[in-house]
């Protein structure tokens, strides 16, 4: 007895859906298998599950490529033209932000003709660099203090010992000690 007709409609039920998907993309892919074997032709299929997973065949005798650049000849459409173009205008926004950034840099290090600079770009720039000069200040007196921290704890740590010792040697009092060797 045939199976009846199903209605092409999108199955509601997600775990019905996931397994519908996977057993027609295993058809399909056999399907493409047996067209290559068969008719001797080049085959490629790409398809993406809701999930996003590829999966994909490609006949063993092609490449992904190689089919495209094939596919652009025979239909005259350009594949890559766009991509291509939106690389184009990204690397040339980029070149734009590393020389203003070099730039930049130049005339802080005094390489850059100052000259050239209007009163507004002065002013900014000066600015700037009183920034960058008080974070720089600020970081050096915080490791100045933190030096002097560590120091001060060492300094209480060896006179601790010192005294600890003195106390040791003479356990009546190290001040007679002291005068008597010191």
């Amino acid at each position: 007895m045939g199976r009846g007709k199903i209605e092409i409609k999108r199955i509601e039920n997600s775990t019905n859906r996931q397994v519908t998907y996977s057993k027609r993309r295993t058809g399909i892919t056999k399907k493409a298998r047996e067209l290559t074997v068969l008719c001797d032709a080049q085959v490629s299929l790409i398809m993406f599950s809701a999930t996003g997973k590829l999966s994909e065949y490609i006949s063993p005798s092609a490449t992904t490529k190689g089919i495209f650049d094939r596919y652009q000849r025979v239909t005259g459409a350009n594949l890559w033209q766009s991509h291509y173009q939106k690389m184009q205008d990204n690397l040339k926004r980029l070149k734009e932000i590393n020389d203003n950034l070099r730039r930049e840099i130049r005339q802080r290090i005094g390489e850059d003709n100052l000259n050239d600079l209007s009163f507004e770009e002065l002013r900014s720039l000066e600015q700037n660099m009183e920034t960058s000069l008080q974070c720089v200040r600020d970081r050096k007196y915080h490791v100045i203090g933190n030096r002097t921290e560590t120091c001060k704890k060492k300094l209480r740590t060896i006179e601790e010992v010192h005294n600890d010792l003195l106390q040791e040697l003479c356990p009546t009092g190290g001040s007679n000690w002291l005068t008597s060797y010191g």
